[in-house]
């Protein structure tokens, strides 16, 4: 039996070694917010985050994660309130059709606090293991931005 812990949530459940934690979020724990895009960790959009670093969970063992804090898209807001990256996407259309948006939204939030984004080829950099089918990547940039001067302006 293995215990997974997904957003503040313990789950014993029988895993076979074989299954990947993507599809364990989304099969059996009905978390679906990670998305299978390429299944082969070449996408990001099934992006997460484990012990507080972001992972590619098509790529990672759910077995593996027995004991560990896994945080999906689904964990992000609390008590009904977006994360600032969340709203800042909405607010600076970074989404089109949305598909990559979790894994984007999840990749940004682990960058802000790496302290990865200190600059506009920083993001790129540390955000190029997500891909947008849809181009939007301009837009995402400048959520990343937006919630990154928040955050510090909420800090002074």
């Amino acid at each position: 039996m293995t215990t997974l812990t997904v957003n503040g949530c313990s789950r014993t459940l029988d895993l076979d070694p074989r299954e990947s934690l993507l599809d364990v979020l989304r099969e059996r724990l009905g978390l679906t917010g990670t998305k299978k895009g390429c299944d082969q960790g070449a996408c990001g959009a099934c992006t997460v985050h484990l012990d507080g670093r972001r992972v590619l969970s098509c790529l990672t063992l759910a077995i593996r994660c027995d004991g560990k804090e896994i945080r999906t898209i689904e964990g992000i807001a609390h008590d009904g309130v977006l994360h600032p990256l969340q709203s800042a996407m909405i607010e600076q259309d970074g989404l089109q059709c949305g598909y990559c948006t979790p894994g984007q939204i999840m990749s940004g939030i682990a960058l802000l606090d790496e302290g990865h984004a200190e600059s506009r080829d920083q993001i790129r950099e540390w955000m190029s293991g997500n891909l947008c089918r849809c181009g939007a990547y301009n837009c995402i940039l400048e959520a990343i931005e937006r919630a990154r001067d928040e955050s510090r302006d909420a800090a002074s």
